[in-house]
């Protein structure tokens, strides 16, 4: 045990006035800890070319934003094979402030990559996510609808707080 006298001091105040001492806070890392238990809990037959030094956070999996139906999905291929998408990588999802309940889903041509939007993948096909919308549409169920009246893209938002009579705005 370390004498008194030892250790580093810290003088603080209290809310009456008096100097008291105390030890100085020391950092906490969660990731730290639960990255050493990881690593001992590792039994013998483990692979023993994995390095140690992995991270917890690496070992992580990244949960998709939205998710893209078989029938979305199919769509998608038939618009990215058409004249006017044969040069892009997939599609663009975004929102747009408009509608009579605020806002509206926007879906273009990605040419592009940018680098702060989310990509999903799913049945071969690549959505990218705008940054602004990316709040708006997680846990979102993409799926695309053909009925006698009309074929369109659906979106089922658990986000979503109210939609117009029409279904073509939303708020959140």
């Amino acid at each position: 045990m370390q004498s008194l006298s030892s250790r580093p001091r810290v003088l603080s105040h209290t809310n009456r006035g008096r100097q008291t001492m105390r030890q100085p806070i020391q950092s906490f890392n969660p990731f730290s800890s639960a990255a050493a238990a990881a690593d001992d809990y590792s039994d013998d037959n483990s692979n023993k070319s994995s390095p140690k030094s992995s991270s917890f956070k690496s070992s992580l999996k990244k949960k998709s934003p939205i998710i893209v139906t078989e029938k979305a999905a199919e769509r998608i291929k038939e618009l990215l094979s058409s004249p006017n998408g044969k040069d892009a990588l997939g599609i663009r999802l975004g929102v747009k402030r408009r509608g009579c309940n605020g806002l509206s889903y926007t879906l273009n041509y990605a040419m592009d990559r940018q680098s702060n939007e989310d990509e999903v993948t799913a049945h071969d096909i690549i959505v990218f996510i705008e940054p602004m919308a990316l709040f708006s549409v997680i846990g979102t169920v993409m799926d695309y609808d053909v009925t006698d009246m009309s074929s369109e893209f659906t979106f089922v938002n658990p986000n979503s707080k109210g939609e117009c009579g029409c279904g073509e705005s939303f708020n959140v």
